[in-house]
């Protein structure tokens, strides 16, 4: 797939909310996650953890009120999107939240994803 394909296709599972199947069907094994230096988060690596942190943010997740997810930026080998969530979790109450999400792009499937919010 083409980096176009890949990120055409995460913003279309995105927007339907099918975060677990854009892993599993677009990223690496071998992928990684990073968060913002500020939260002192080590970086996720691999599907498989990728896959547990997705789902420990499910289970803390109340309600989704709205979530805005833009079409891509494709550049080479990497893609960004903006993302906008308004939603109720366990762990904060309800709160909004903007993001830049980043992705790099290799052999077919992505290798990274970095956010910025």
């Amino acid at each position: 797939m083409t980096t176009q394909t890949i990120a055409n296709r995460l913003v279309e599972l995105c927007r339907q909310g099918q975060y677990d199947q854009a892993y599993q069907e677009l990223f690496a094994e071998n992928a990684v996650a990073i968060e913002p230096a500020r939260y002192n988060v080590p970086p996720t690596e691999g599907l498989p953890a990728l896959l547990e942190k997705g789902k420990k943010w499910a289970e803390d997740l109340v309600e989704v009120h709205d979530t805005t997810v833009s079409n891509p930026i494709v550049a080479g080998d990497y893609f960004t999107v903006s993302m906008s969530l308004d939603l109720t979790t366990k762990s904060q109450g309800r709160s909004q939240m903007e993001e830049i999400c980043l992705y790099e792009v290799q052999d077919g499937k992505v290798v990274k994803e970095q956010f910025f919010y």
